[in-house]
């Protein structure tokens, strides 16, 4: 019988105890309230590699200074639609709050808006953000850029990060109706550091070595295999411009690491862009959406992109539990004292 290695942590006190791990270590409560709400929410959909797993990287670098915990962001208004929120070399999440509070009033009175965050530390997960305007009933576009992990087709050095590129889809109801969330590597860069934390193998495909060959040891792994080939590193390209170039932040190739002490503050760039589709589509989204969703639905085990983890939330919601590493959950609790 397989031993188990996950507790089951009810919800609240889950929350409570990553707070308690970032605010015991230098972090102020109102920075991290977003980033706690979207490490809880990430265990729910299943997505442990955003979940507690950074913890205690977050509390290393606000140990280390990587990170500031008690930086305030500011918003600047560039236009009537046009926003840009600069986190000063703090938590990502904290400025992404601010600046959304900005963005989305914005987009429903004018159409469509846009947020740029620079010098921003690592946003987690794409999709938590996008969902959230989703929620607001805004089509949500959303891009950031990372540490250099991916070499250009015919090249070796990697020059751009995992970069990933979200949208999320109103359904027209006040709920999510998809959400796409994609890296431009094959998978996150953090599935192949969880594979070598526990001493597991990563499956071929996943990234090269430093001759630019496949390896199956994460250890091993210098480089993210792009998904597609070169698809795949040009998605990451158009990713960095978007969340680079149109922010002003660190390019994936000067920023320091996300998963170690090493370098300064991160200071990486996100880009979101909210619409109004019933505006756009003369007030026929809701409808539109309606029947792509039931010629997807229809079809067997088909669905749309994100519908499991949504459910999988309502799932941990109903139950108030998540499972967490028993380990990892022990290492957060140590770090609360």
């Amino acid at each position: 019988m397989t031993k188990k290695t996950t507790t089951t942590l009810d919800i609240e006190k889950a929350r409570r105890l990553a707070m308690r791990a970032l605010t015991n270590n230098g972090a102020a409560r109102a920075n991290v309230r977003y980033l706690v709400d979207q490490i809880i929410d990430s265990e729910m959909v299943g997505m442990a590699s955003h979940g507690f797993f950074w913890l205690p990287v977050y509390v290393s670098h606000l140990k280390c200074g990587k990170v500031d915990g008690k930086v305030k962001p500011t918003v600047t208004r560039l236009s009537p639609v046009a926003f840009r929120a600069d986190a000063h070399s703090g938590f990502a999440h904290s400025a992404i709050e601010a600046g959304f509070r900005k963005l989305v009033p914005a987009a429903k009175k004018y159409g469509i808006a846009a947020l740029s965050v620079t010098n921003s530390y690592n946003c987690g997960r794409l999709a938590g953000h996008t969902e959230r305007l989703a929620r607001e009933g805004l089509l949500a576009f959303g891009f950031t850029n990372a540490p250099a992990s991916i070499a250009p087709p015919g090249g070796k050095k990697a020059v751009i990060g995992t970069n990933p590129v979200s949208m999320a889809a109103p359904d027209g109801k006040g709920g999510v109706g998809f959400v796409v969330d994609q890296s431009s590597s094959v998978v996150a860069k953090s599935e192949v550091m969880r594979h070598a934390a526990r001493g597991e193998p990563i499956p071929a495909g996943w990234a090269l070595d430093a001759d630019g060959n496949v390896t199956t040891d994460p250890k091993q792994a210098t480089t993210m295999a792009p998904a597609g080939g070169y698809k795949g590193f040009n998605q990451g390209l158009m990713v960095e411009t978007m969340s680079a170039l149109m922010s002003g932040a660190t390019l994936g190739s000067a920023m320091s690491p996300f998963a170690t002490d090493a370098g300064g503050p991160c200071n990486s760039g996100q880009f979101f862009i909210a619409i109004d589709p019933e505006g756009f589509s003369g007030a026929l989204f809701a409808d539109r959406f309606a029947q792509l969703a039931a010629s997807i639905g229809a079809q067997g085990n088909a669905r749309l992109p994100g519908i499991r983890r949504l459910q999988l939330r309502e799932n941990s919601a109903a139950a108030g539990t998540i499972e967490v590493d028993r380990e990892l959950v022990k290492r957060v609790r140590d770090l609360t004292c």
